[in-house]
C-alpha cells in the first residue's frame, strides 16, 4: 500500500578501529575495467543515485533524510573525500571518507551497487578504500557496520586488520514508499 510506513527495525552496531596501514595486496579482478576517481565536487542527484544504488538493500537512510543543504554542506566539506568505482565504463560504488581529526578518517560508507557483486571486486575495494585512509596519514582509521550490511562485512573488516572497539544497537526506520518515490523525481 502507497505510502505506508515500514516497520522500525533493530540493528546490532559494531564499531572498528585500524590502527596500521594493511600489509597485504591484492591483485585487481581480472576480465574487468576498472578506475575508481575521487570526486571533487559531486552534483547531490548524482551522490543520491550513489547512496541508494549502494545502501538501499541494507537500509541506508540518513544521507537520503538530509535537506540539501545539509547535504551538500557534508559533500562538500574539505574533511570529506568521495570516490566512485566504475567497472567497465558504470558506477558500480563508492567510498565515503571523513578526516575527523589529525588523528581520525572514518570510512562513513563503503559499498558496492548490485550489479557489481559477485565480480569479486569486495576485498580489492575495501583495500583500495584503506590505502586512500591511510594516505591522509592518520593514527587509526574507524568504520561501524551493522547487522542488517552485507553478512560478511564484520568478518571482512576484521581480515583487513580492523578490530572492534564498541557494540550496541540502533533502530532504523526503513524509506516509506513515499520517501523512495520523492528521490526517484529528484535524479
Amino acid at each position: 500500500m502507497q505510502g505506508s510506513k515500514p516497520a522500525a527495525i533493530t540493528a546490532q552496531v559494531t564499531e572498528l578501529e585500524m590502527t596500521s596501514p594493511p600489509k597485504q595486496s591484492l591483485p585487481m579482478p581480472v576480465n574487468l575495467h576498472t578506475a575508481i576517481l575521487r570526486v571533487l565536487d559531486i552534483p547531490l542527484a548524482y551522490y543520491h543515485f550513489l547512496y541508494l544504488g549502494v545502501g538501499k538493500r541494507w537500509h541506508w537512510t540518513d544521507r537520503l533524510r538530509m535537506n540539501d543543504q545539509e547535504l551538500a554542506a557534508v559533500l562538500h566539506d574539505k574533511a570529506t573525500s568521495l570516490s566512485v568505482l566504475y567497472v567497465n565504463g558504470a558506477p558500480a560504488g563508492f567510498f565515503e571518507l571523513q578526516q575527523r581529526d589529525e588523528d581520525i578518517v572514518e570510512i562513513t560508507h563503503f559499498g558496492l551497487m548490485e550489479h557489481a557483486l559477485g565480480l569479486g571486486l569486495g576485498k580489492w575495494f575495501l583495500l583500495q578504500t584503506l590505502f586512500a585512509a591511510w594516505a591522509m596519514d592518520p593514527s587509526k582509521v574507524t568504520v561501524s557496520t551493522n547487522s542488517l550490511d552485507h553478512p560478511r562485512a564484520l568478518q571482512l573488516y576484521q581480515q583487513f586488520g580492523f578490530s572492534p572497539v564498541a557494540t550496541g544497537e540502533v533502530t532504523i526506520e526503513p524509506l516509506t514508499d513515499d520517501e523512495l518515490l520523492a528521490f526517484a523525481k529528484k535524479l
